[in-house]
């Protein structure tokens, strides 16, 4: 895809502090980090989300996630890790191009992600739960 900044990273044309590659998947430094040490890990493939991606690369992604998450846990000792991914502007998904963030966490380091647990309502709970299954094919 020619305007993905993700793609134009992976082809040279856009500059960036690459950490690791192989032959699916590279990470990057985010040049907006919400932590030290935070990067992104995406597919070379372009896939504008978690639904389009292949399967094969979407396990790529989760390896080169896990490789790149325990050097992170080496060199920075990190107390937390959060790997975020966002699916769509409703998920506030900046950049139309799979990727996960990895973002190291320290106690008390001021930036929050949590949201106060409201207990759902038994009935929708159980209607969602069974339209998930149908659509799942009605296995368990």
């Amino acid at each position: 895809m020619d305007t993905c900044v993700f793609c134009k990273i992976r082809d040279g044309q856009i500059p960036a502090m690459r950490v690791y590659e192989d032959e699916r998947t590279l990470c990057i430094m985010d040049i907006n980090p919400l932590s030290p040490g935070h990067c992104l890990v995406l597919t070379k493939a372009h896939a504008v989300t978690l639904y389009e991606a292949d399967p094969a690369d979407l396990q790529a992604a989760i390896l080169t996630t896990q490789r790149v998450a325990i050097a992170l846990q080496e060199a920075l000792q990190p107390e937390g890790l959060n790997v975020l991914q966002a699916n769509g502007p409703a998920a506030f998904q900046s950049v139309p191009h799979f990727h996960l963030h990895l973002i190291p966490r320290w106690m008390r380091d001021g930036k929050g992600f949590d949201w106060k647990l409201v207990p759902g309502q038994k009935d929708e709970i159980v209607k969602t739960g069974d339209k998930l299954r149908a659509a799942l094919g009605g296995g368990s």
